[in-house]
């Protein structure tokens, strides 16, 4: 609608209402009960969000704080995690829960699609520095890359056709290009299956990604050369309830699997 039909529609409606003050008033009316109902409806979720937050607390502290004081002093002098572990956003598969990672066991780094970008100090200095200082300062022992099932991510970055088209999304198109390694391969060694196993084998294959691009940091793989730091790949399947572990060496196959 142009500028000009925008300000005639309103200079009508404008008229309509003060010839017609009785639908003046039942307009105003109705205007100042929708008012009303949005605002108390948007009270209710306030109020809900915000008791949802307090009752979570009081059972942590009540259950896990208040149950273990010597380790919440410890942890309050230092960390000591022996994982680093990049997962998924994805609310249904938080680290912590599926593999049981008690405080100061893990330090977690959670994006979207679990991805670890190349080094670049420009484009990706937040991952960088959330791996570098787990790695050159808590000197972790393990890093481990959790691909999952279902992943939205994989989704949309098996849906982009063209890597040159312009994005439909302000960061996620960007983001998750980086593994498009993985989904060229994936579209040319499986491109006889469904897109819902392609974009299964590609949440394990933009793992093998990820951990080809920790190589890329200085700090890493020079740990990884002397043996101080191992890294691995893993897929979590919430469906099946199974869990996959694998090598450095880039293959899907799993070293071993859990159901």
């Amino acid at each position: 609608m142009s500028t000009e039909s925008y300000e005639d529609a309103l200079e009508k409606l404008g008229e309509l209402l003060s010839k017609k003050s009785d639908l003046g008033n039942v307009a105003v009316a109705k205007i100042k009960q929708l008012t009303n109902e949005l605002e108390e409806l948007d009270s209710n979720k306030s109020s809900d969000a915000v008791e949802r937050i307090k009752s979570g607390f009081i059972h942590f502290k009540t259950h896990n704080y208040e149950k273990n004081p010597s380790l919440y002093n410890a942890l309050a002098k230092s960390q000591s995690p022996k994982f680093l572990v990049f997962a998924c956003a994805d609310s249904r598969v938080c680290p912590s829960h599926v593999l049981n990672f008690q405080l100061g066991e893990a330090f977690i780094v959670r994006n979207i699609a679990n991805m670890v970008p190349p080094y670049d100090k420009t484009r990706h200095s937040g991952v960088g520095a959330a791996l570098e200082y787990p790695v050159t300062v808590l000197n972790v022992e393990n890093i481990l890359v959790i691909g999952h099932s279902c992943c939205g991510g994989i989704k949309g970055l098996m849906s982009i056709e063209d890597d040159a088209a312009p994005t439909k999304t302000d960061f996620i198109e960007n983001w998750v290009q980086i593994c498009t390694p993985a989904k060229n391969r994936i579209k040319q060694d499986f491109k006889d299956l469904s897109f819902d196993d392609q974009c299964t084998n590609c949440e394990k294959e933009a793992v093998n990604v990820s951990l080809g691009n920790l190589l890329s940091y200085p700090f890493v793989r020079e740990r990884v050369v002397k043996n101080k730091l191992a890294i691995r790949g893993a897929h979590y399947d919430f469906v099946k309830g199974t869990f996959a572990l694998w090598e450095l060496d880039f293959k899907t196959t799993p070293a071993f699997a859990l159901s």
